[in-house]
């Protein structure tokens, strides 16, 4: 049974690495507006200050042992949430080290940490990534774990540390989100992505419709699907900060530890995607088609109906239209920021 609005109100503390991000700043923000104390940790590598909307900050690494420790002594959380990790597929093909080393190596000190402290619950921020290309879809999380990345692969790695924790902690429990293509903002347009080198099709699309860049290549036309082109399964942010709501509340509640898919169970080609982007925008920007990437499935998918039916998620903003408005209304107003601050 989940926790009511009432119930959070009691301000349990939650400690929240990469709560400057993207995902991380936004679940912030919903924490804060649940009525949760919230300490933010980060190193601002590719957060921003201004995105905490809620809380405090303490500016740091993961893998600064002394500080974490004493981070976490001293603010005593009731549940820690993870987003502190590299991203990016591409770079992560290229560069597998580094991404096994934030991404799995610096999960693990922090679980040993979590554990030194003695918090209970843990909320992980994982990927779709790591089911690689299923052979079936929509996914479900009984899918077989085959990540064809070595992003996919670090988050594997740091699911299966999670698991293993638990199985031999008695007051441990997690819950892991294996998230699907996130996108959107804020739908008061106060926080939404903010990357410099923005790598999410929407987001290019629509900086390519602001001009920002010269053109928005298409990676691949010869996949086996509809039109050729890669199929996602696109969730607006403020659905998926929800679902960290009540995975906590599940968690609080004396739940068990569980995985779930974070998606809306149908997905978009990236020519689909394109054409609704100028749709929203009314801009007509050129598109290039180009070769495939390396790591990127045909087409994923989520079967969600676990995570609707155990913790009753109910996503409220199943619609690329609406997900393409908040992201294009949040482009303006990070323009509108940057013309201020140049």
């Amino acid at each position: 049974m989940n926790l009511s609005q009432n119930s959070r109100k009691s301000a349990p503390r939650i400690f929240v690495t990469g709560g400057a991000g993207y995902i991380g700043s936004h679940v912030v923000k919903a924490l804060g507006e649940a009525g949760y104390e919230v300490l933010v940790y980060d190193n601002l590598s590719s957060g921003n200050r201004w995105a905490i909307l809620y809380g405090d900050l303490v500016e740091g690494d993961l893998a600064d042992r002394v500080l974490l420790e004493k981070t976490l002594a001293d603010f005593r959380p009731d549940a820690v949430m993870h987003f502190a990790a590299f991203i990016e597929v591409n770079e992560s093909v290229r560069q597998p080290l580094k991404y096994y080393r934030n991404n799995t190596l610096n999960a693990l000190k922090l679980l040993e940490t979590v554990r030194q402290v003695e918090i209970p619950y843990f909320i992980f921020s994982s990927t779709a990534a790591v089911y690689g290309t299923p052979e079936t879809i929509p996914v479900t999380e009984q899918t077989p774990l085959q990540p064809i990345n070595p992003y996919g692969a670090s988050k594997m790695m740091s699911e299966r540390l999670l698991a293993d924790l638990a199985a031999v902690e008695s007051n441990f429990n997690y819950v892991a989100l294996r998230y699907f293509n996130v996108a959107g903002a804020d739908s008061r347009f106060r926080i939404g992505q903010a990357y410099e080198n923005a790598t999410h099709l929407i987001t290019r699309a629509l900086k390519t419709a602001h001009g920002e860049y010269a053109k928005l290549q298409i990676f691949g036309t010869d996949y086996p699907t509809p039109d050729g082109t890669c199929i996602r399964d696109y969730i607006h942010v403020d659905d998926l900060a929800e679902a960290h709501l009540v995975a906590l509340d599940h968690l609080m509640a004396g739940g068990g530890s569980e995985i779930f898919n974070c998606g809306y169970g149908h997905g978009y080609s990236v020519r689909e995607v394109v054409e609704m982007a100028r749709k929203v925008t009314g801009m007509d920007f050129t598109v290039e088609e180009a070769p495939r990437r390396e790591g990127d499935p045909a087409a994923l998918t989520a079967d969600s109906r676990r995570i609707r039916r155990k913790l009753g998620w109910q996503p409220r903003y199943d619609d690329l239209e609406f997900i393409i408005h908040t992201a294009w209304e949040w482009e303006k107003v990070l323009k509108a920021k940057k013309y201020r601050n140049s």
